[in-house]
C-alpha cells in the first residue's frame, strides 16, 4: 500500500528524486535487552518480532538539538518526547537511541489519539468474548477508537479535549489525567535506561 503514491509520484513526475525514509531506522542502535520481548524467542528468530519503534526521524532531530544546546557534551543522556495525536518517548545515549516506548507497532507505549498504547494482552480476548467480536474488530478498536478519544468519548485532538475539561467535564479530564500520568511514567521508565539525563526535549 505505501508504495502506491510513490508509484503515483514516479507517474506524475517522472524527473522528479524521491527519498525514501525509515521512520525506524534511528531506533537500531538499541541493545538487545531492548528490543527483545519476553514471549518465545523462536517468534524473533522466525517472523523478527521484536521492538523497532517509531518517531525516529523526530527524535533524531530533536536529540541533536538537545546535544547542540549542551555544547556538544560527550555522552549525552537525553530525553527525548513526541507528544501529539501520535505520542513516544525515547532515550538517547551520546546520539544513539538506547530505548523507546514504541514497539513492533505504533500501538505499544504511550496512550495517543485514538490508541490505546500498553494494554494488558488478555483484554483483546476478554473484550472478544463478552462482545463477540473478531481479532480485527478488536485491533481497529484498539488503532482508531482507544487513547485520549476513547477515554473522553469526546475527540483524539487535545484542545478540544481540554475545552470539555474546564467544563467540568469528569471524562475529559480523566483522559488527560491519564495521558499525562502516563508521560510522566514512560520518561521515568527512559531516565532509569539512561541512569539520569543531562536534558529532555
Amino acid at each position: 500500500a505505501n508504495l502506491l503514491g510513490i508509484r503515483a509520484c514516479q507517474k506524475a513526475m517522472p524527473g522528479v528524486k524521491q527519498v525514501a525514509v525509515f521512520d525506524t531506522a534511528f531506533h537500531q542502535t538499541m541493545p538487545e535487552k531492548a528490543y527483545t520481548y519476553a514471549i518465545p524467542y523462536e517468534y524473533y528468530t522466525k517472523y523478527n518480532v521484536r521492538r523497532y519503534g517509531f518517531h525516529g526521524t523526530s527524535h533524531r532531530y530533536v536529540s541533536g538539538e538537545a546535544i547542540k544546546m549542551l555544547g556538544g557534551k560527550p555522552n549525552s543522556r537525553i530525553i527525548t518526547c513526541h507528544l501529539g495525536n501520535g505520542s513516544s518517548v525515547a532515550a538517547i545515549l551520546d546520539g544513539k537511541c538506547v530505548d523507546t516506548s514504541m514497539g513492533l507497532t505504533p500501538l505499544e507505549g504511550l496512550p495517543m489519539g485514538t490508541r490505546s498504547g500498553s494494554i494488558d494482552p488478555a483484554i483483546i480476548e476478554f473484550i472478544a468474548n463478552h462482545e463477540d467480536l473478531t481479532r480485527e474488530e478488536i485491533f481497529d478498536i484498539l488503532n482508531k477508537k482507544s487513547g485520549v478519544l476513547g477515554i473522553s468519548g469526546v475527540s483524539s485532538d487535545f484542545r478540544d479535549i481540554e475545552g470539555e475539561a474546564e467544563k467540568g467535564n469528569h471524562r475529559a479530564q480523566l483522559s488527560l489525567d491519564v495521558f499525562r500520568y502516563n508521560v510522566a511514567k514512560y520518561i521515568g521508565r527512559e531516565f532509569a535506561a539512561l541512569g539520569g539525563a543531562d536534558a529532555m526535549y
